[in-house]
């Protein structure tokens, strides 16, 4: 046996001898039973939010409801995209068209001179 075979089996491994290896899933991870999780690691970040409407089980948006509305739009009075809001395609079309039925029966603004006209502040 040569001394370089020597040292490589006298070698301490693992973060207890400082050696700062760790296996994927070795550890508490701050979470009790987690070290040996077989769950993939995400590839992409963070898992998408659900719609709002469909988690609430939202069947019909109403125009009336300018508070839940208001959620949907801007400061700048825009109707806020589905990234943002985060509501299926279904339910974005419907925020939109009782937006649209809001505004033209004047409960929710048009634009954002609107709003400073009138006060309303949705924060």
């Amino acid at each position: 046996m040569t001394e370089r075979d020597d040292n490589f089996e006298n070698r301490a491994e693992g973060p207890e001898a400082g050696g700062g290896y760790r296996p994927q899933g070795a550890g508490d991870g701050g979470r009790p039973g987690a070290g040996g999780d077989d769950r993939k690691p995400r590839r992409f970040g963070r898992r998408r939010r659900v719609c709002i409407m469909c988690a609430d089980h939202i069947k019909v948006v109403d125009y009336k409801n300018v508070g839940f509305l208001r959620r949907f739009v801007s400061d700048r009075a825009r109707i806020e995209t589905r990234r943002k809001s985060s509501a299926c395609a279904k339910h974005q079309r419907a925020v939109a068209q009782a937006i649209k039925r809001a505004r033209h029966l004047a409960l929710l603004p048009y634009t954002a001179e609107h709003i400073r006209a009138s006060g309303m502040s949705h924060r």
